[in-house]
């Protein structure tokens, strides 16, 4: 499957703008001969009325010349404006994008390439592998974010996944990356290290959707998840049979941090789309459409499709680092129905230890002067998820073509509901007669 991220064009939109310009300054010129030929007129057919009528005359001519003022001070600002708004727009077309073809347009076509990815290539090869070339099919992406206290555990969940023809990348957020070399898988994977960054904070800077494009599934894990009951391969057996555009594993129900039931595994099951809740504030149930109650995985250790993941990036917002209310609407992303895209395999399950450790290089520093940084992370992630949500609810506002998939299928399911029960009446009416 091949995929092309194509620009904006602003080129377009920017020659509706100069016609718009003209549009307005030629209305404006034909408003003011219209004035212009309306005082003549006038003028002229009381010159005709003899000479009882000549004393107004000036007053008349004193109306049209400030008449005439008027208009060439207002045409006259509003091609200032109009030049001023037109140079603002060039420099920020300017500081956007060219369109492709003319960045491009000094090569020929043959030799671009708009994708990559992130296999490691040898410096050297024999003429046999040469000639082979590199097999590119069924593979797939794991990343996480590792600091130096997981190393254990990032060992054990990395030993399951390489098996498996996955590609391995691992964001180091705590800068100690040279600890890791004693792993006799190191080598095998890719190593980022930036300090105190979080999870998707690297997934939008490093893994842009032509970068991993060559990938089915990209895992995007947290560090401290227990695979003792996990394999990747039968776990994608049951997503690709399944359908399932975004997925997580279940949770053991001894984990720490659940906070959506949707999320804890069901022994009797092997995989389900939606939770039960017959009591609390949230209830679920089969008529239920919005996350958690289905359509819902949670950031630790969500599974993506190549697609799905395309939509997905483009949903992270680059200065909101946390990802908080991000997986209330990763359902939006599962290229179709999120009640039947999303799921939760139970088959293939996890342990989430809810251990924190991102920050924790600054964390001793700031307790000694009486500064928690936990309690900053959680005022920052609070801040984050009501500017997340503020924008969610302004970009739907503004986007008049955009319509909610969810809404409309539950208007849909109102509507069939409805339609059942008049049928259900017709029918018990038609049996009473």
């Amino acid at each position: 499957m091949s995929m092309q991220f194509t620009p904006y064009d602003e080129t377009n939109s920017y020659g509706k703008r100069k016609n718009n310009r003209h549009n307005r300054l030629r209305f404006s010129d034909q408003y003011g001969l219209v004035k212009l030929l309306y005082c003549s007129l006038f003028l002229e057919k009381t010159s005709l009325l003899g000479k009882s009528r000549w004393r107004i005359k000036p007053f008349l001519a004193l109306i049209c010349t400030a008449l005439l003022i008027f208009w060439y001070k207002t045409t006259h600002i509003q091609f200032e404006d109009t030049d001023l708004e037109e140079a603002d727009y060039l420099f920020d077309m300017a500081k956007k994008s060219e369109p492709v073809d003319e960045k491009l347009k000094g090569l020929p076509r043959g030799i671009i390439q708009p994708r990559t990815d992130l296999e490691l290539k040898p410096l050297w090869s024999s003429s046999s592998l040469r000639s082979k070339g590199v097999e590119m099919a069924n593979r797939n992406l794991l990343a996480i974010p590792v600091g130096i206290k997981q190393k254990g555990n990032v060992d054990a969940i990395v030993k399951k996944f390489l098996p498996a023809n996955f590609t391995v990348v691992l964001f180091h957020y705590d800068g100690h990356m040279d600890q890791w070399w004693d792993l006799e898988w190191t080598s095998k994977a890719i190593h980022i290290v930036a300090q105190d960054q979080t999870k998707w904070w690297f997934a939008k800077r490093f893994l842009h959707p032509d970068v991993v494009s060559i990938y089915d599934y990209i895992f995007i894990w947290d560090e401290d998840l227990g695979v003792d009951h996990f394999s990747p391969e039968r776990y994608l057996d049951i997503v690709k049979s399944e359908g399932l555009e975004i997925s997580q594993p279940a949770l053991d129900a001894n984990s720490s941090g659940i906070h959506h039931k949707i999320t804890v595994r069901s022994s009797t099951m092997i995989f389900h789309r939606r939770v039960y809740i017959s009591r609390g504030h949230r209830m679920c149930s089969d008529a239920s459409q919005d996350p958690p109650c289905t359509g819902f995985v949670e950031g630790m250790a969500p599974v993506f499709s190549r697609a799905a993941w395309f939509c997905t990036w483009n949903l992270i917002q680059n200065d909101l680092v946390h990802g908080w209310g991000m997986d209330m609407k990763l359902g939006y992303c599962a290229q179709g129905d999120r009640t039947k895209k999303v799921g939760i395999v139970d088959s293939e399950y996890i342990f989430h230890q809810g251990i924190q450790t991102l920050g924790e290089s600054v964390h001793s520093e700031k307790k000694r002067h009486g500064h928690d940084s936990r309690t900053s992370i959680r005022r920052q992630s609070t801040w984050e998820l009501r500017t997340f949500e503020e924008r969610w609810n302004k970009a739907v506002e503004k986007d008049k073509n955009w319509i909610d998939p969810s809404s409309s299928k539950r208007k849909t399911n109102g509507n069939n509901r409805r339609l059942r029960r008049g049928k259900d009446n017709s029918d018990s009416n038609s049996m009473n007669t």
